[in-house]
């Protein structure tokens, strides 16, 4: 069977596993134990080195080991690049050495740093540990991808610190908040302050041994992204209401614009309060970076952007969003995209649509506007990386705090920010939240925007460059630039405040939602109820399996008696629940979605995605339950 994902004992997956655990655990083989760094030793690592041996570096500036080379040269490390091919030649500044037998014993070397494959590591640590005394060596680092066990042990036991399947340039900038930067997640909360790209005030761990790791979802809501700036203290994260940042000089200029380093350059690529954003979704996701855009309608697009070319399809579940049937159905046509809408409940109707050569994607809601359809997500998965192409999961509805569709297999996640995580019907926005998980260069001719030289970029291959950050770096650098769907600073504050309160807001509209719905379903003027939290429902199994508690979270559908015009007068009659176009608000909203909504479908279309003539849409929020119902019962009087 073919698989698009990274085997998570080979792929390179830089640091994803610090969101969950203090340790990052990573293997290169079948029955390797996990590897396990805690921050603590990563930093002190970092902190004993000043002067390392890069093996492999290379003289083009668009080569990984070039990018790492230049970023650590700014940091303050001396770097010393060793390759035979390049010998007598100078780099950055350093002469090349052909071997590390090469370099004089007068000059000391802390690292050895090895940008060679797994198995040419072998060697290259036996003359590091040759080293040690003549220069003064004491880590060996392997970078992403490269594990030798062997020689690991080998190290471990001449007293050398060893680093495997990791990046140094990514861990400095990942603990010193540069990562952020560009949407990713660092795995990092505390509340001291932290200076931005650089070590800042070492204080020391507690007798106890290494500090704690905080991974709580509520916690992380609050927390996630965000610490108390180095200069003032302020706590609260600030809105940057700024276009432009300021260059150091004109180096740092070309490093950022050449991606080899982060920072911010136009608020249209990134902006320090939406990048907070950005790391705490990605967070609450459990996602390696996000992107955040100006609407969830932006982030489809920008979405399909990094992934399709023209003559590309994606296939889609025809149970969405009624904007998004159109956005799939029409709008991306004018790109020469297509869709192909299937019924995600019958797999085999999906499998035959995964056949066409063409498709790039698996679209799906994990749980669908308006009809409060479960998605069978682990099965929609499989499916989709049997044919080589990611699956994306929109999961505005469901939240990461009722359904996280990346532990069931998803490989990106879409939000309208606008609706629950916000939570207020004050701020627009979207995200796109990469699992880090699908391996880009193994379907290069699939996926040539992230597998292949990009020519804006002179040639940079986004993932062999930044393996796992592929996705997230070419949304910002490429789609952000171009499609200029950026998110506004004050939204992504007012997101902010709103991602606080997401699991006590979500829980109780929930527990309202559960309540309306039962009193709906004993009505006589409904016909019937689509909430997938009731036992009636033909989705309640996938709720137990997908949602947590079994929740059919706060938006659904019920039909009620009279069709089109008794749904018209029941809108119109409500005088608690708000008439509008909107979900996930605090306050409980009621729509009809084929006088609105989906009115622009065919009949067929609005029948398949649960918005038919009787259909009402309900937004529960958080007012008294007692109140939504008696708002109910007098509306359905009224039809």
């Amino acid at each position: 069977m073919e698989t698009g994902r990274r085997d998570p004992r080979t792929r390179v997956c830089a640091v994803l596993q610090h969101v969950l655990a203090p340790a990052f655990c990573a293997g290169s083989a079948e029955g390797l134990k996990p590897l396990a760094y805690t921050d603590d030793y990563i930093k002190d690592v970092l902190s004993s080195v000043r002067v390392i041996a890069m093996v492999g570096a290379s003289m083009q500036w668009n080569r990984p080991s070039y990018f790492a080379m230049k970023y650590l040269q700014i940091k303050g490390f001396r770097v010393i690049p060793v390759n035979p091919a390049a010998k007598g030649q100078t780099l950055l500044g350093e002469q090349v050495y052909g071997d590390l037998s090469e370099i004089p014993p007068a000059m000391k070397v802390d690292m050895v740093d090895i940008f060679r494959n797994s198995e040419a590591a072998g060697p290259i640590v036996q003359q590091a540990i040759a080293m040690k005394d003549s220069h003064s060596v004491s880590v060996v680092w392997m970078q992403l991808g490269v594990r030798n066990d062997a020689a690991a042990q080998q190290a471990e036991t001449a007293g050398l610190r060893v680093v495997m399947d990791r990046c140094p340039k990514i861990e400095y900038s990942r603990l010193y908040r540069e990562l952020g930067q560009h949407g990713f997640d660092s795995g990092v909360i505390s509340s001291k302050r932290r200076p931005m790209g650089q070590p800042g005030r070492r204080t020391p761990a507690a007798a106890g041994g290494d500090r704690p790791v905080f991974s709580g979802f509520d916690t992380k809501a609050v927390h996630a992204g965000a610490a108390p700036d180095p200069s003032t203290g302020a706590r609260v994260t600030p809105i940057y209401q700024n276009t432009s940042y300021v260059f150091e000089d004109v180096d740092h200029a070309a490093s950022l614009f050449n991606l080899s380093t982060f920072g911010n350059i136009y608020s249209r690529l990134s902006n320090p309060t939406v990048s907070t954003l950005e790391e705490r979704l990605a967070s609450l996701e459990g996602g390696r970076g996000s992107t955040c855009t100006s609407s969830g309608h932006a982030a489809q697009m920008v979405m399909l952007f990094c992934l399709m070319q023209p003559g590309d399809r994606i296939v889609a579940s025809n149970k969405l969003y009624g904007g998004s049937i159109t956005q799939f159905g029409k709008t991306i046509k004018k790109f020469n995209w297509e869709c192909t809408f299937v019924d995600v409940d019958d797999l085999e109707q999906v499998r035959k649509a995964m056949q066409d050569p063409s498709v790039r994607l698996l679209f799906a809601e994990s749980l669908a506007n308006p009809g409060g359809v479960v998605s069978d997500i682990r099965a929609l998965a499989d499916v989709a990386h049997a044919a080589g192409v990611p699956l994306v999961i929109d999961n505005t509805l469901a939240t990461p705090y009722l359904c996280k569709p990346m532990e069931f297999g998803a490989d990106i996640v879409v939000h309208s920010t606008t609706k629950f995580l916000s939570g207020q019907g004050n701020a627009l926005g979207g995200v796109i939240i990469d699992s880090g998980r699908f391996d880009w260069s193994r379907y290069a001719d699939k996926f040539p925007s992230l597998a292949k030289p990009e020519p804006a970029y002179h040639g940079l291959t986004f993932a062999e460059t930044f393996g796992d950050l592929a996705l997230t770096m070419f949304a910002h650098a490429v789609g952000l630039r171009d499609l200029g769907a950026t998110m506004a600073p004050m939204h992504a504050f007012l997101t902010i405040q709103g991602c606080e309160t997401l699991s006590v807001r979500v829980e109780r509209q929930a527990q309202n939602s559960l309540k309306v719905a039962r009193f709906l379903e004993a009505h006589p003027k409904v016909a019937w109820v689509s909430y997938a939290g009731l036992e009636s429902s033909k989705y309640h199994n996938l709720a137990q399996r997908y949602l947590r508690g079994g929740s059919g979270g706060a938006v659904f559908t019920f039909g009620v008696r009279g069709g089109f015009e008794a749904g018209v007068r029941l809108v119109e009659s409500v005088e608690l629940f708000s008439h509008l176009a909107n979900v996930g608000d605090s306050r409980s909203l009621i729509l009809h979605p084929a006088s609105t909504t989906h009115r622009q479908l065919t009949d067929e279309q609005r029948a398949a995605s649960g918005a038919g003539d009787d259909v009402i849409r309900l937004s529960v929020g958080l007012e008294a339950p007692e109140d939504l119902i008696a708002d109910l019962e007098y509306g359905l009087r009224q039809v």
